[in-house]
């Protein structure tokens, strides 16, 4: 995710754990009182809540984006054909941005996420230094192509055509990606490509113009465009039939979904199995074969 940020990872922390006040009973002393309440405040943070990460017969949720179907699909079979295989237990939860899923995975409120490339985790982590997480494995890669209304092919997009690209860094940057190996335009030697602005753009044959906007945004707008590089999932979602997508080769190892989890946790038992989970052949063939993300979600391996 898609990341999935929807146009970045969302700086706002909503967060999602609710802690009920604890009722003391009326106790007669007035230093009595002031040592309860003093417990009160120091022995959760000597004795945070145990983790299910680290305890045995826990159940571990996997999270993504509210919403995503595909994503919920994926982790749900997981959970239901794999998982058993490693000894855990696992379920699907969505959150509401991904702020909220990150810190959770950094905190171990959650196992992990299956909703960001490795790209996007790397801005919201530069954005929120305190987070400790890293991406454990691939598991898939986003439909992701060049989309138009109005054109059939590449060859046809004209000169000074508008071509949106998403809002975020990241995906801008896969964007750009998409139209070099398009032919539409070249970008400047020596640059990372992964963190490509249109800045790095050296050459642009047929005068593009571009316009940034975010997932939903773009794929209701491309009647009004040239063409667009998004992803599948909010065209379709959007009623766009895929043959509108006019261009779309493999996404590079960097902008392949992967399986974010906290980095205290990674040796655990519990994780390490996780990991091995999504690591299972039946993985791949499920993102090859299952209706649920045909042409959203790609097997590794998809050309």
């Amino acid at each position: 995710m898609p990341e999935t940020t929807p146009t970045a990872p969302t700086p706002t922390d909503h967060g999602f754990t609710v802690r009920r006040r604890r009722r003391w009973p009326w106790i007669v002393g007035g230093a009595v009182i002031v040592v309860a309440i003093a417990a009160a405040v120091i022995v959760p943070r000597l004795a945070p809540s145990a983790s299910a990460n680290d305890t045995e017969g826990a159940t571990l949720v996997v999270a993504t984006a509210e919403g995503n179907a595909s994503e919920q699909a994926l982790v749900e079979f997981v959970a239901k054909e794999v998982a058993p295989k490693y000894g855990i237990h696992v379920a699907f939860k969505g959150l509401s941005d991904s702020t909220t899923l990150n810190r959770a995975v950094s905190d171990g409120e959650i196992a992990g996420t299956v909703y960001q490339h490795k790209l996007w985790l790397g801005q919201v982590l530069q954005a929120n230094p305190d987070f400790k997480e890293k991406a454990a494995t691939a598991v898939f890669r986003w439909g992701f192509g060049l989309w138009s209304d109005k054109w059939k092919s590449v060859d046809e997009i004209p000169d000074g055509a508008n071509i949106s690209l998403y809002s975020d860094p990241a995906n801008e940057a896969q964007g750009l990606w998409i139209l070099e190996r398009a032919g539409l335009i070249t970008l400047k030697p020596g640059v990372d490509k992964w963190k490509a602005t249109q800045d790095d753009i050296a050459d642009n044959p047929r005068n593009l113009t571009f316009t940034l906007l975010d997932f939903a945004a773009q794929s209701r707008s491309l009647q009004d465009l040239d063409a667009a590089v998004g992803y599948t999932e909010y065209y379709l979602a959007a009623g766009i039939p895929e043959s509108k997508q006019i261009y779309a080769p493999p996404a590079p190892d960097e902008f392949a979904g992967q399986l974010t989890i906290g980095s205290r946790f990674s040796s655990t038992k519990n994780i390490t199995a996780l990991v091995a989970a999504f690591k299972d052949p039946a993985v791949q063939e499920f993102l090859a074969t299952d209706s649920r993300v045909k042409g959203i979600l790609l097997p590794l391996d998809a050309n």
